[in-house]
């Protein structure tokens, strides 16, 4: 069996276990909390053989976390040393899209009432002009970073499985200025200006939009069993804690986008 694998089945393991413990833990200790910091240095040195920026972006509606989540924050950290990381909070984001973004695309995400959504188009946007390593707060590595993105110079997509067509956007990985990126910016845009209720979050902003650019391109993806899978350490249940329901599937498709 291929070694990643069976790093990923232990990591599975091992997160599966720190999430029954977590139960316990905020049952006994409700209010606790802990802090992924704003910025986290790379700690090793390393010669980058690969394009892409050293840099890993996360975003969510607080950085004030539940036990679970910052313990995969802190594996996270583990498997990316030689990266820098930064979370962006939900203010930075509507700063950074209305100082750096296009107007036009600043202009559509201040149309969009989700948060989840609002971080589907500003990871695109930041991916497009800085670059570097996005992954969704629930997202958790399977193998060092580096090896991952060893030679990488352009982009790393990801596909929910073997042979699967279909990419995923919790973990997008690009040199600054792909124009990819810029398409999927544009498709995002005009999917707002144009909304269709039947698409919702996940067809106007999320995977879908990614997909439409993507298919039929000649592009780099590995399967996310050997790259970067979901809801190891963490749930909806302990992301959402101090927001109940605050899922974005949660949300009613007519309310995605402002009046």
């Amino acid at each position: 069996m291929n070694l990643i694998i069976i790093t990923n089945r232990l990591i599975r393991l091992i997160g599966n276990l720190f999430k029954l413990f977590s139960y316990l833990f905020h049952a006994v200790l409700p209010k606790t909390r802990f802090t992924i910091p704003i910025y986290s240095k790379h700690k090793l040195p390393w010669k980058n053989t690969s394009a892409i920026p050293r840099v890993i972006w996360q975003t969510n509606y607080s950085n004030r976390s539940t036990l679970p989540v910052y313990l995969n924050y802190l594996f996270n950290r583990l498997m990316s040393l030689d990266y820098d990381y930064r979370y962006v909070s939900t203010e930075e984001r509507e700063q950074f899209m209305r100082e750096q973004a296009p107007d036009h695309v600043y202009q559509a995400y201040q149309k969009l009432t989700d948060g989840a959504a609002q971080a589907d188009l500003w990871r695109i946007t930041v991916l497009y002009q800085q670059g570097g390593i996005y992954m969704d707060i629930d997202a958790t590595l399977v193998w060092p970073l580096r090896r991952i993105l060893k030679n990488e110079q352009e982009a790393l997509y990801i596909k929910f499985k073997k042979g699967n067509t279909d990419y995923t956007n919790f973990f997008l990985a690009t040199v600054p200025h792909n124009p990819h990126y810029q398409t999927i910016m544009d498709t995002i845009v005009n999917n707002i200006e144009n909304y269709d209720v039947e698409k919702g979050v996940y067809g106007t902003t999320g995977p879908e939009a990614l997909n439409r650019v993507l298919q039929g391109k000649s592009v780099h993806a590995r399967g996310r069993n050997y790259v970067c899978i979901q809801g190891t350490f963490t749930n909806e249940h302990f992301q959402y804690l101090d927001k109940p329901r605050g899922k974005w599937t949660h949300q009613d498709p007519k309310d995605l986008i402002k009046k």
